[in-house]
């Protein structure tokens, strides 16, 4: 990294006082705790955080710049059902609830369509999950009877 890179403990500290982030603020107090001579260990021990992290955040500032501090985008695993299923499995609802001569729409119907049109096997409650954030509330119907229990 070259000289022209480094932000000078004044320009730090007046980027410390506009980030809105919290993480990138704990960064950016880190670098400026280095820059003024505290060890690795002093700065985390100061801030709460550790050594493992101050290193990291000082090892990607002294090779990327101010850029080596931004947070990657966090992946997380992939959906088993791509968008085209996803569309599919949306097309199968608004059909099996729009039509009037078939029997009400369950869970476990849904469940046994992605199985055997997709291959892929979903718990329940996963189920509701993917109609949650297809926009569908899922409406439970209850019986009148009451349990007694003896």
């Amino acid at each position: 990294m070259t000289a022209d890179n480094v932000c000078k403990p004044k320009d730090l500290m007046r980027l410390i006082r506009k980030e809105t982030n919290a993480r990138m603020r704990l960064k950016l107090l880190a670098l400026l705790h280095f820059q003024e001579g505290r060890s690795r260990y002093q700065i985390a021990e100061y801030l709460k955080v550790s050594r493992t992290s101050v290193n990291k955040w000082i090892a990607n500032y002294l090779t990327a710049g101010l850029e080596g501090l931004k947070e990657k985008k966090h992946t997380g695993r992939p959906a088993a059902l791509n968008d085209t299923q996803i569309e599919q499995l949306t097309h199968f609802i608004k059909a099996r609830t729009c039509s009037r001569s078939t029997d009400p729409l369950h869970g476990c119907d849904i469940q046994r369509y992605i199985s055997e049109s997709f291959g892929v096997n979903y718990e329940i409650s996963n189920i509701y999950r993917i109609l949650e954030r297809l926009g569908y509330a899922w409406i439970t119907r209850h019986d009148n009877k009451a349990m007694s229990v003896n």
